[in-house]
């Protein structure tokens, strides 16, 4: 899933090529090309599809040539997760059948790709064996307030039943799920076989199962993007947790670790990077920080960065525009553009 526009992450990351297409960690790829390349050895590449925007086509083609067009689902507009993925699902059933599919957000951070490459086969296993839609629930490494919980039946280790999805928490919220010991941070994973979600679509959205189930005729062929582009904006704007994670008997939860991170703002892009000894942390090879204490830095690799003084602060350059904020702002970031 390759549709947003990272809007917390400006000025680096912008509507017209959004931190899903760029090198957010200075390692030479994209998060887009990470994410399909964490993938490799479990699903082969002539599997992998990318929805995205129509806007974003181009970039996809040029950073995934390995990929055909027709794997490239474009939406004309945004309209959250479950039309995202109802897309998706309805359309591999139509040339697949029956088809065992993990869906996985662009923007995310994996640190160790062999565990996730584990988890992702033993989902796998799980969903296609019992009939089941099985999401990813991270073991929470603090009180986190900006992800929302997953909260299981039971177990910490083993696959298990959701009892309930909860909403971003407050803090002291965030500290009794940790010290319960039964929730895990929504990393919007999920792992289930076509039918299975098509038949809670029916059961939990019928209004937007019948669309797509009406649209069977026209995928793979040269009137699919039309008839996409007509019918796409009148679906509900709704994610898959609502319409139907949240409703579902059939949902299991798998705990997880293996370093993962949304990186949904520069103060997560923060706890990923390497750090000087007084805490601060650049993605630049030419910055010089002064007396400087617990700072983010993200500037183009050209340009020459002298900070001093500043303590606690994201600065990030990118193609003529320069912000300058404290790293407690950051979630008013997206207001500022």
């Amino acid at each position: 899933m390759a549709g947003g526009v990272g809007s917390r992450f400006w000025p680096m990351s912008t509507p017209e090529y959004p931190k899903q297409f760029i090198d957010v960690l200075g390692v030479g790829k994209s998060l887009l090309q990470m994410t399909v390349e964490r993938f490799a050895d479990v699903i082969p590449m002539e599997n992998v599809w990318v929805v995205t925007s129509k806007n974003y086509r181009d970039i996809v083609k040029e950073q995934i040539p390995q990929i055909s067009d027709e794997q490239i689902l474009l939406e004309p507009c945004m309209r959250n997760t479950a039309p995202c993925m109802a897309y998706a699902t309805y359309k591999i059933r139509a040339k697949h059948g029956n088809a065992n599919l993990v869906f996985s957000p662009a923007d995310h951070i994996v640190m160790d790709t062999t565990e996730f490459k584990r988890v992702i086969a033993n989902g796998l296993m799980f969903a296609e064996s019992n009939d089941s839609i099985v999401t990813l629930g991270m073991k929470p490494t603090r009180p986190e307030t900006g992800y929302g919980y997953i909260k299981a039946v039971d177990g910490m280790n083993d696959i298990c039943q959701v009892e309930a999805f909860k909403e971003k928490p407050n803090l002291d919220t965030a500290k009794e799920y940790i010290a319960d010991g039964s929730y895990f941070w929504n990393a919007g994973i999920f792992i289930w076989k076509a039918n299975t979600v098509i038949t809670e679509l029916e059961e939990q959205t019928p209004a937007l199962a019948e669309r797509f189930e009406g649209l069977n005729d026209y995928f793979f062929t040269n009137q699919e993007q039309e008839v996409i582009d007509r019918e796409f904006p009148l679906c509900e704007k709704i994610s898959i947790d609502y319409a139907v994670m949240e409703k579902s008997k059939r949902t299991f939860v798998y705990p997880a670790s293996f370093g993962w991170s949304d990186l949904g703002t520069w103060g997560s892009l923060y706890t990923l990077l390497d750090k000087d000894n007084k805490g601060n942390a650049a993605v630049s090879q030419e910055v010089n920080l002064i007396d400087c204490e617990g700072c983010v830095v993200h500037t183009s690799q050209e340009r020459k960065v002298v900070i001093q003084g500043m303590k606690d602060c994201i600065v990030a350059e990118h193609d003529n525009t320069l912000l300058i904020c404290a790293l407690s702002e950051e979630q008013n970031i997206k207001n500022w553009q």
